[in-house]
């Protein structure tokens, strides 16, 4: 989480691992950050300041989403050409650089006094390049291997598709998947795959068990978050021998 304050290392941590936990339980795959942000702002005060950690966290991993699938994209282009999604990245890609533009450039509800107060912590935001730099590169590095592990996870599955494929479909599948339609994507996701993998020739049954083994194992790692969020609500409860006192 990137947020420029005192709060420790391992607060941040368990915050991180409180929204990855709910996120499998709301709409799309960033519903948790509701609830992250909730508890961040518990610990800051400050909405405008959480809302800019928050939103910036996940702007840089989109940021390397896309650029993942934008250098792998010319050498997977054959797996696209002459279908109805050929378009479908660049649509994608031109669609955040649109969005982007409106939120940075014309800085839409910036005279909303909470909108107002994000802005300015963006601002500060902006001015470290090294601490943005750093955050990118770590981006990458949980994307390569978030990537990694779903071509595993197709390895143990018995399906011998090519490691650039996933480079290419699966950063497109997670960009999908944040449409808030469905519970952590569920649903979106495997349709997603059964479709862009079978251009591929993976047949729909492969796709679908791919997608729900990738599913699992990130529902399963989410679990540290679900004991993060039960000790917050247990030092919520007060302890009856304090209040007697």
């Amino acid at each position: 989480m990137f947020l420029p304050t005192g709060i420790r290392a391992r607060k941040l941590f368990s915050l991180y691992m409180i929204g990855t936990f709910f996120n499998n339980f709301l709409p799309g795959v960033i519903g948790g950050d509701a609830v992250k942000g909730y508890y961040l702002y518990r610990e800051t005060g400050k909405g405008g300041l959480s809302l800019a950690s928050i939103f910036i966290d996940r702007y840089i991993g989109f940021v390397g989403l896309i650029a993942i699938c934008v250098v792998a994209y010319p050498f997977g282009f054959k797996y696209f050409a002459g279908s109805r999604v050929e378009w479908l990245l660049p649509f994608i890609v031109f669609g955040f650089i649109a969005a982007s533009l409106l939120i940075f450039g014309l800085r839409i509800g910036q005279r909303i006094r909470f909108l107002s107060e994000f802005y300015t912590y963006f601002h500060l935001y902006r001015l470290q390049k090294e601490i943005i730099g750093k955050t990118f590169a770590l981006s990458l590095i949980i994307q390569f291997s978030g990537i990694l592990a779903v071509y595993i996870l197709a390895r143990g599955l018995h399906q011998q598709v090519p490691l650039l494929a996933f480079f290419v479909f699966l950063p497109i599948i997670i960009l999908l998947t944040v449409i808030p339609v469905s519970i952590s994507g569920l649903g979106v996701r495997e349709g997603a795959c059964v479709l862009l993998f079978g251009f591929i020739g993976v047949e729909p049954s492969a796709a679908t068990a791919i997608s729900l083994s990738w599913f699992v194992s990130v529902a399963a790692g989410s679990l540290v978050g679900l004991v993060e969020y039960l000790r917050y609500k247990r030092e919520e409860i007060p302890d009856p021998a304090e209040e007697r006192r």
